[in-house]
């Protein structure tokens, strides 16, 4: 399931015609200056014009009413209709910078909305186009639609699974974590399940096929993510939602004035002065602002538009294991049985874990480490798919197993109730030794930010969902106060979350697994912790780049400043147009002083949106 890569047209028609717009202005000065009669210097000054209003202000006129007809009145409505105006009007250079106006509003936003694409090529070109299958003693290259349920496919190190299947010839580790979320790498020997996509370790596997490359669950999370990009969430940028109206009220009021006076000049110069170019300049400007400022603090800012949408947000849903904790599991309790010493079952257990690749192995090692136990060589060791860890270690057999497994062999056994997290059972010389169990801890900040999102954000819900079984889940909630939770959630049912509850109010998903992409750009906002996929970065329209949760706080407080100043710009200009369409009704402001005017206009616009660019470093308000 490849995408073809395809060319930015409307970012490129936009630049394109910025660039032609200028030239031809430089084009009309030279002309107008050149030696020849006064009237054949003006029709040649014009051509330029005139030749950039037909080939780049017809397309943009098209564009415009093709929105304006799917009921999207924006800042660039008025615009429009002043284009109109001064074309009509033999205003030819005042429509020349009317167009250069609007095609770089145009193109900023096509810009900033053109994501969905680049999330689902790079989640497309993580699979491989060829698979390897195994035909008695040769191996053959073959396309993924050629797989057939039953065949045995080879995948060699550092290769991605191409389907679901079963594990018949090889050991080793696979990364699945694209699925789980897990950053652990699970080992493989025969007998074990392989999911598509998982991305193979430092030994070849051969693996039994179970499904096509169509049904296998990467092309499910493929489905699931195109569904997701094609129902993104289609909200109208701020300075839309202001200068429509605006749009409106000046072309009403410019209609009266023409009605009344039959000035058509002075319904140019009443358009000219109302151009909303606070909404077009000085919003992108404060936004480009606030994107700097955001990458010195490491976040990248992939979505412009994640900034304006982000105060709006009413519902924040978190991932777990990454997001809300550290994605590292530690051991945190040993029980050990009747007459054993916790330390010495601790180093037996960690002297045979050297030689597994388990998932928990090194946090057994870790914790034996922290308590500076002696380590001592193991034999016999063996793993077997299904039957655990098993080896000789100072003359006794240490078995690593689980509880389900034990209880199958020894029934009558009695063991120590279950609790949140994870365990292992540890088995010597065929007797129970002792439980361990494990916790992916909490992020240290987790409970704190958290706790002030309600009333430093404005967040009414707070919701955690996971993949995790519910256990889990319940004890962090419960740590960190968080009150609604989901758990054992497969990827479609994130997305189906998060569209119910962006159907309420706006919301914010964070997450950090590629299993979380489709959920990410499903919601108002998604928010990527880490690095740990480029597919889930380029899904949200925010990568956090340092895993802290204060680096959250400090883009909350980044897109609250953000849109305060572009309000602040925004109404501040629309404001002072007001005045100036007064003067301009009037008939005391011709057309070439309103465009001077409204230059001002932006003058103080801009100046005001360079304020979060200049403005002291952002700190954010958690109790830490």
């Amino acid at each position: 399931m490849k995408l073809s890569s395809t060319l930015p047209i409307a970012s490129t028609f936009h630049i394109a015609l910025l660039i032609a717009a200028l030239l031809s202005i430089a084009l009309h000065f030279v002309l107008g200056s050149a030696n020849l009669p006064a009237v054949a210097s003006m029709a040649a000054a014009d051509i330029p014009l005139l030749s950039v209003m037909i080939m780049g202000g017809i397309p943009l006129l098209i564009q415009i009413g093709v929105k304006l007809f799917k009921g999207s009145v924006g800042a660039d409505f008025l615009g429009a209709i002043e284009l109109v105006a001064a074309a009509l009007l033999d205003q030819y250079l005042a429509a020349i910078l009317i167009i250069i106006m609007l095609s770089g509003g145009q193109a900023l936003e096509a810009y900033a909305m053109r994501k969905a694409s680049s999330a689902l090529r790079a989640l497309s070109d993580r699979m491989p186009s060829k698979a390897h299958r195994k035909h008695g003693a040769k191996v053959e290259e073959i396309a993924l639609a050629d797989i057939a349920i039953g065949d045995e496919i080879v995948v060699f190190p550092h290769e991605t699974a191409p389907v679901d299947g079963v594990v018949v010839e090889g050991h080793g580790t696979m990364d699945e974590s694209y699925l789980t979320g897990e950053p652990y790498h699970v080992s493989k020997a025969p007998g074990a399940a392989v999911l598509s996509g998982a991305i193979n370790g430092e030994a070849a596997l051969t693996i039994r096929a179970e499904k096509i490359a169509h049904d296998s669950r990467y092309a499910q999370i493929m489905e699931v993510m195109q569904e997701a990009e094609q129902k993104r969430p289609q909200l109208r940028r701020l300075g839309d939602q202001l200068g429509g109206a605006f749009a409106v009220f000046a072309l009403i009021v410019s209609g009266i004035v023409w009605w009344v006076t039959g000035d058509a000049l002075r319904f140019l110069s009443v358009l000219v002065i109302a151009t909303p170019c606070p909404l077009i300049i000085a919003i992108p400007i404060t936004t480009i602002g606030a994107i700097s400022m955001a990458a010195r603090l490491g976040i990248i800012i992939k979505d412009p538009t994640a900034l304006e949408r982000l105060p709006t947000c009413r519902t924040a849903i978190f991932d777990k294991t990454g997001t809300l904790t550290y994605g590292k599991p530690e051991l945190t309790e040993i029980l050990p049985a009747a007459g054993l010493s916790a330390d010495d079952i601790l180093g037996r257990a960690a002297s045979l874990e050297h030689y597994s690749k388990h998932p928990l192995a090194s946090a057994i090692i870790q914790a034996a480490e922290k308590a500076k136990l002696v380590l001592v060589e193991a034999a016999r060791v063996s793993e077997k798919p299904g039957q655990g860890l098993t080896g000789m270690v100072a003359g006794h057999e240490i078995a690593v197993t689980s509880r389900k497994k034990l209880l199958q062999l020894q029934p009558e056994l009695i063991l120590p109730p279950t609790a949140a997290g994870l365990e292992s059972i540890i088995v010597m010389d065929g007797k129970y030794a002792a439980t361990l169990r494990f916790r992916d801890a909490p992020r240290a900040e987790g409970k704190s930010f958290i706790g002030h999102l309600t009333p430093a954000h404005q967040f009414n819900k707070i919701m955690l969902v996971s993949g995790d079984r519910e256990s889990e889940v319940s004890y962090l909630a419960e740590l960190l106060g968080i009150k609604e939770t989901l758990a054992s959630q497969s990827p479609e049912q994130k997305v189906a979350i998060v569209r119910k509850e962006t159907a309420k109010a706006p919301t914010l998903f964070m997450g950090d697994g590629i299993n979380d992409a489709p959920a990410l750009a499903s919601a108002t906002v998604g928010i990527a912790f880490g690095q740990h996929s480029s597919v889930t970065a380029e899904a949200a329209g925010v990568v956090i780049m340092e895993n802290s949760l204060a680096k959250v706080d400090e883009l909350l407080h980044i897109s609250t400043r953000l849109r305060l100043i572009a309000m602040q710009s925004a109404l501040g200009g629309m404001a002072l147009s007001l005045i100036g369409m007064g003067f301009a009704a009037a008939g005391t402001i011709s057309p070439v002083q309103a465009a001077l005017f409204q230059e001002c206009i932006d003058v103080l616009a801009i100046f005001n949106a360079l304020r979060l660019s200049l403005g002291e470093r952002i700190k954010t308000d958690m109790n830490r």
